[in-house]
């Protein structure tokens, strides 16, 4: 019988479980459950006999890959992948794939509800500022950025959005303005909002003269991935413009310096958490489920990513 196991130190909520339960029982497949694992080991020796694996940020390595003997495909329900080995997957002949556009809503109400948590001045009182008729820039248009934009024109923003992975036409077609180089996007937006993924040419690319061209104010949203900003040189940045204020939804390794000198402008989510809601872990736990079966009953590769 296939066995399919759901790996998650950070577990899918109960109602998630059930329903990929309900998925993976109903092909007649076996179910195993692997939660809040507390060492390596532990995973290791769970997938030692497994067809199958759901994981969310949990790292899939070499290793991991080296103890599962069986696998022939492993699932990140999420659309970032960079938890998952590629090149270890690809040399044992397992398929690896995501669930693109399953958490996307709930990231994009997270970044929404930063922005303006942050221009209402975290809620301490004072008078803060509207989104109303400011201009928000997406910085990389995929599911997140076009619910994020969905989000923002019901507070009447105008919204900018740069990627040069998809073609200017798509965002005009949604009321998106395009922008042809990343400057103009960063020059013009009082609020930027993060989308891309982390990868060779992303890493550290937010730095501070990227995010020195903000109109006065700027509001740097990141619910992406942290590897994508220089911290060294934002920390630097925000000394010499105590105008700017940065949320994201994991804490920088430098968060305790970022805190310590300008705790008023900048906020941190004790976890990632833009795929925390019932919806999203639904939503990406069916999904991969779903993907499992259909790879395995039927060779559906349709979201590989190792290819």
């Amino acid at each position: 019988m296939t066995k399919v196991l759901i790996a998650t130190d950070k577990p899918f909520a109960a109602s998630a479980v059930n329903a990929i339960r309900n998925v993976v029982e109903t092909a007649g497949f076996e179910l195993k459950l692997l939660e809040k694992y507390t060492e390596k080991k532990q995973l290791l020796d769970a997938v030692a006999d497994v067809d199958a694996m759901i994981v969310r940020s949990d790292i899939v390595d070499a290793e991991v890959i080296e103890h599962a003997k069986n696998l022939k495909i492993v699932v990140r329900a999420g659309a970032g992948y960079d938890n998952l080995d590629l090149a270890a997957c690809t040399a044992k002949g397992i398929v690896a794939m995501n669930t693109p556009g399953q958490n996307s809503n709930a990231v994009a109400e997270l970044a929404m509800g930063m922005m303006l948590m942050m221009v209402r001045n975290k809620y301490d009182g004072t008078s803060g500022t509207e989104v109303k008729d400011k201009t928000l820039g997406i910085h990389a248009y995929g599911y997140v950025g076009k619910n994020l934009a969905r989000i923002a024109k019901g507070f009447n923003m105008k919204i900018m959005a740069y990627d040069p992975f998809v073609d200017k036409s798509v965002m005009e077609i949604d009321g998106i303005i395009p922008v042809d180089n990343i400057e103009d996007l960063y020059k013009n937006c009082q609020f930027v909002s993060l989308h891309i993924p982390a990868n060779d040419k992303t890493k550290k690319s937010i730095n501070k003269a990227l995010v020195s061209l903000m109109p006065k104010g700027g509001v740097l949203v990141n619910t992406a991935r942290k590897e994508v900003i220089n911290e060294e040189e934002l920390l630097q940045l925000f000394e010499e413009r105590p105008d700017l204020r940065y949320v994201s939804d994991i804490a920088p390794d430098n968060a305790a310096a970022f805190v310590e000198k300008y705790a008023p402008r900048v906020f941190f989510t004790p976890k990632k958490l833009g795929a925390q809601t019932s919806e999203a872990n639904n939503n990406a736990g069916i999904a991969a489920a779903d993907q499992i079966v259909k790879f395995i009953k039927n060779g559906d590769k349709t979201f590989q990513v190792n290819k």
